[in-house]
This record gives C-alpha cells, sequence and structure tokens, in this order.
C-alpha cells in the first residue's frame, strides 16, 4: 500500500490515502526508519523499504501492512 510518512510537531506519522487515515509512528525497529517496521497507534505494522538513512521527508513509499493488534 503508498503510505506518506511525513514529520510532525510531536514526530513522525504515516497517512494511507486509499484508507483516508493518519496516524503517529509509536514504534520504530531501525532507528533511521527504513528498512524495517513501524507500529503506529492504532496497531497497525508496516514494513518499509530500504532507503537511504538521509531520504528527505515528507515521501510516499510502498509499504507492507504486517500485523493488526485487536
Amino acid at each position: 500500500m503508498k503510505v506518506m510518512i511525513r514529520k510532525t510537531g510531536t514526530g513522525l506519522s504515516a497517512y494511507v490515502s486509499k484508507k483516508d487515515l493518519e496516524e503517529p509512528i509509536v514504534a520504530m525497529e531501525n532507528e533511521n526508519l527504513w528498512g524495517g517496521c513501524v507500529l503506529l497507534r492504532n496497531g497497525w505494522r508496516l514494513a518499509l523499504p530500504d532507503l537511504p538513512k538521509d531520504t528527505r521527508l515528507p515521501i510516499t513509499v510502498e509499504a507492507k501492512k504486517i500485523s493488526e493488534e485487536d
């Protein structure tokens, strides 16, 4: 799914336009964000592509939804 990652005043957030959903990123597997999973506040885990750590935000990437906590 296409996900836009951007910086906000409180941290990073992910926006999924197909779902009209924007959620803060509350945990990251990798310190530099890319190439690992992130956890959104709503419980979704997304696998992000492996990009250079100096990739500029905002950016739209192809992410894979791993799970959704109930």
